[in-house]
């Protein structure tokens, strides 16, 4: 299952990406690339849910980008970056269904991937700071 989940969270870098480039509607872009994987049941649920959350919390994400990597504007940080933090920090503080280092490894993974060179020192750097938040929460 830990596959399927992986190439969910892809699947869902890939359809931010492409709504963020090419201003393309979200539940055609799901519904295209779960149909180009074959991607169905359980794991296509995720991927929407994490699609939809990032879309439906996009103010909210893109805040907590801006307060843990002040020296980037989150315009400026390149898409790719900017969607894989979108997504990890979506599991960390909003959706809390997977553990934080389990998000955190997901999306230095993803910035491997499909990152530039120094994308998943970025990545985990801000994650790393944003991960923070949970473990004050957890103390309190």
């Amino acid at each position: 299952m830990v596959g399927a989940r992986h190439k969910a969270r892809a699947l869902a870098l890939q359809t931010l990406y492409e709504i963020d480039t090419a201003g393309h509607k979200a539940d055609v872009v799901i519904e295209r690339l779960l149909s180009e994987e074959g991607l169905t049941g359980e794991s296509g649920m995720f991927t929407r849910d994490l699609v939809m959350g990032v879309i439906q919390n996009k103010e909210k994400l893109d805040k907590s980008i801006k307060t843990h990597a002040p020296a980037w504007p989150v315009d400026q940080i390149s898409v790719i970056d900017r969607n894989i933090l979108r997504l990890a920090i979506l599991e960390i503080l909003i959706d809390n269904k997977v553990p934080v280092k389990v998000a955190i490894n997901e999306a230095v993974e993803l910035a491997k991937t499909f990152g530039a060179d120094r994308s998943s020192k970025f990545v985990n750097g801000v994650l790393g700071s944003v991960s923070t938040l949970v473990s004050k929460k957890e103390t309190k």
